[in-house]
C-alpha cells in the first residue's frame, strides 16, 4: 500500500465533508467570507485532490459585510442513491455578536458534482452544521447543533435530530436531542449519522475548533437514540489524546491542550467514508502552527486516516489509538500517479482564468473582473479600500504552504492618489499586507509602495516608495515561516529589487487576527491576491499579465 501524506489538501479547506460515488471520492469544504461558496474537490486514490468547482457560485448567497469567521459553515455533503442525487447541506452564518450566532441552515442538490446545484432549500435556523442522513428504507433525516444562548443552560447547546422531507425542506417530526450522556469534551457540534451492522453512529466535532479538538462517537439501536459513549470514554480521533473534560464549557480555544510532540494539531470534525475497495477512512481537519508558536497562518487543512470496525462493533483508528498521524495507508490495490502539486501559474491566455481564484465579501463578476477585456489579461476595476467588507476587487488563492512565492506582472496607469493596484497577501479586512502602485501628486507619475493593515489598523510606509516611470511593473512576495520579502521588477532591470525585507506578518493566522487575548480570531486561513482599489471614480484598471505561486517546501 502506498503511503500518503497529511494534509491531503494543503491550505484552507477545513470541516471536510466526504464521500464515495462510482469509484470517485468527493470533499466539500467550508469557504466563510470567501465566494465563491463551498470548495468542491475530486479524487480517485485519496492523495491527489483536484479542485473542480463551487457549489455556491450563482449569487445564491450575499456575504457582503460577513465578519470573520462567520459566512459559509460547514458544508455536508451526502449521496442518496435511490434519486442518485448529491446533496450539500450548510450554515450561512450571519451574525455571532452576543454569542447569538444566528445561522440560517439550507440544503442544494444536483445530478453531477459539477453542477448545476438547485435553488437553495430552507431548513431551519435553530443551530448550525446541518447534515444529512439517507437511510435505507428512503427516509431521510436531519442532524444540526441546537445553538443555546440561555444563561445556566448547557453551553453552547444539544445536537438534535428530526425526520425531514426532500426536497420541500419540511420538519416530519419534533426535533429529539440526541448527546446526553456521551459527550466528554464538550463544545459538541457538526453532527453525523452513519450505519454499520444495523446499528446508527452518531460522529460529534467536540472540544472546540482548537487545540483541544476531537471526534466523538456514539451507537443507538434506533436512529433517535439513546446513544451509547464509546467505550473508551475519549475521542476516538484528535491530535491531544490526553483527556479533557469540558463538558458546558464554551471554551473553543483550548490552548492548553496543544500537544507538544505533534506536528499535527487540532485535529477534528471528522468525516466518513466507505471506499469501493471496502476500507474505511475518515477526512477531519487539522492545523499546523508556525514552530515554536500557536499561530496557524494555513487556516485548517483537511487530512485523512483509516479506520476499522472492532468485533463489537465499534469505530475506531486501524492501530487503535485515537493519535491522528502525518501519514496514512492508501486504498488497497490503487495506485498513485503522481505527487501532489499545489504550485499555480495562470498566463491569462484563456477565457477562464484559475478556479482556485476566490473573492472576499463580494461576486466575482465580468463587470470587475475579466480576461475579455484585453488578450492575455486579467483586467481588474478598482474596487473598494481593502478595509472594505462590501466591495473590495481582489483576487486570491488559498496559501498552501510555509514558505513560497508569489509574483505578477502588472500595467496600471493610475491618475488620482486613491487609485491603487498590485499584490499581497489577505487574511480578512482588517488583516492584510499590500505592494502596489498608486499616483504620485508631487512627481505626476505612478509610484510603487507599501500599505498594512495589522488588527484594523493602517500602515503606511512613507519612506517605502520607488517611482515607476511607465506604470509597468513586475512584483513578488516571498513568504517564509511568517516572515515577508518584497521585491520588484522595473522592464529595464534584471535582477529583483528588495522594496522591503524581514518583515513580520505571522499575525495573519487563525489566532493573530481580531481574536481577544487567549481566543482563536478566526479560523479560515491565509491567502496571497491580486487586485485594485479606485475610490476616486471606479473607473481605474489594471492589467495583470501572469500569475504564478511557488512552493518552496513541501505541502505537508
Amino acid at each position: 500500500m502506498t503511503i500518503i501524506k497529511n494534509p491531503v489538501i494543503p491550505g484552507m479547506a477545513p470541516d471536510p465533508s466526504i464521500i464515495c460515488v462510482d469509484e470517485r471520492y468527493y470533499i466539500a469544504t467550508s469557504t466563510f467570507h470567501w465566494t465563491p461558496g463551498i470548495q468542491l474537490f475530486e479524487s480517485k486514490d485519496l492523495a491527489n485532490w483536484q479542485l473542480v468547482g463551487y457549489a455556491l457560485n450563482n449569487e445564491e448567497v450575499n456575504l457582503r459585510g460577513t465578519n470573520t469567521p462567520a459566512g459559509i459553515w460547514a458544508p455536508h455533503l451526502s449521496y442518496d442513491p435511490q434519486t442518485k442525487r448529491f446533496w450539500l447541506a450548510y450554515s450561512h452564518m450571519v451574525n455571532m455578536a452576543g454569542r447569538e450566532f444566528n445561522a440560517d441552515s439550507y440544503a442544494i442538490w444536483a445530478t453531477d458534482i459539477r453542477g448545476p446545484w438547485s435553488e437553495p432549500i430552507y431548513f431551519t435556523s435553530i443551530g448550525f452544521d446541518p447534515a444529512l442522513f439517507h437511510d435505507e428504507d428512503g427516509r431521510h433525516y436531519l442532524t444540526i447543533l441546537e445553538w443555546e444562548t440561555r444563561e445556566g443552560y448547557q453551553a453552547p447547546g444539544h445536537i438534535v435530530l428530526a425526520e425531514i422531507d426532500l426536497p420541500s425542506g419540511k420538519l416530519l417530526s419534533p426535533w429529539h436531542r440526541v448527546t446526553q450522556g456521551f459527550t466528554t469534551r464538550g463544545c459538541a457540534e457538526a453532527p453525523q449519522i452513519y450505519k454499520h451492522q444495523g446499528a446508527y453512529f452518531l460522529l460529534l466535532a467536540s472540544g472546540g475548533t482548537g487545540y483541544a479538538h476531537g471526534v466523538e462517537v456514539g451507537r443507538a439501536e434506533t436512529i433517535f437514540g439513546p446513544y451509547e459513549a464509546h467505550p473508551s470514554g475519549e475521542p476516538i480521533l484528535t491530535s491531544s489524546p490526553r483527556h479533557l473534560f469540558s463538558l458546558g464549557d464554551p471554551d473553543a480555544g483550548h490552548f492548553e491542550m496543544v500537544n507538544p510532540h505533534s506536528v499535527m494539531q487540532k485535529a477534528g470534525h471528522g468525516s466518513l467514508v466507505h471506499t469501493h475497495t471496502d476500507e474505511w477512512f475518515m477526512a477531519h481537519l487539522m492545523a499546523r502552527p508556525l514552530e515554536g508558536q500557536l499561530l496557524n497562518p494555513l487556516g485548517r487543512e483537511a487530512s485523512i486516516q483509516r479506520m476499522h470496525w472492532t468485533e463489537d462493533n465499534w469505530l475506531e483508528m486501524e492501530d487503535g489509538s485515537n493519535l491522528a498521524k502525518m501519514t496514512f495507508k492508501g486504498l488497497a490495490g490503487v495506485p498513485i500517479d503522481n505527487e501532489p502539486n499545489t504550485d499555480l501559474f495562470d498566463s491569462f491566455q484563456e477565457p477562464q482564468y484559475l478556479l482556485e481564484f476566490m473573492t472576499p465579501y463580494r461576486q466575482q463578476h465580468q463587470s470587475w473582473v475579466s480576461t475579455q477585456k484585453r488578450q492575455g489579461f486579467l483586467r481588474i476595476y478598482g474596487g473598494n479600500s481593502l478595509f472594505s467588507q462590501m466591495n473590495p476587487a481582489i483576487m486570491a488563492t488559498r496559501a498552501t504552504s510555509f514558505t513560497y512565492e508569489v509574483e505578477t506582472l502588472l500595467e496600471f496607469q493610475p491618475n488620482h492618489y486613491s487609485q491603487t493596484a498590485g499584490l499581497g497577501l489577505y487574511y480578512d479586512s482588517n488583516n492584510w499586507l499590500y505592494a502596489h502602485v498608486t499616483y504620485s501628486e508631487e512627481k505626476r507619475c505612478p509610484y510603487l509602495t507599501l500599505l498594512q493593515a495589522k488588527l484594523g489598523q493602517r500602515i503606511e510606509y512613507v519612506n517605502t516608495r520607488v517611482i515607476v516611470p511607465e506604470g509597468n511593473i513586475q512584483l513578488k512576495i516571498g513568504y517564509d515561516h511568517g516572515i515577508a520579502n518584497v521585491y520588484y521588477r522595473l522592464e529595464e532591470q534584471e535582477t529583483w529589487q528588495i522594496l522591503l525585507q524581514d518583515l513580520s506578518v505571522a499575525y495573519l493566522s487563525d489566532e493573530g487576527v481580531n481574536g481577544m487575548p487567549g481566543e482563536i480570531g478566526g479560523f479560515t486561513g491565509l491567502f496571497t491576491f491580486i487586485g485594485a482599489v479606485d475610490a476616486h471614480q471606479h473607473q481605474s484598471y489594471a492589467d495583470f499579465a501572469y500569475y504564478k505561486v511557488t512552493n518552496h517546501s513541501p505541502a505537508s
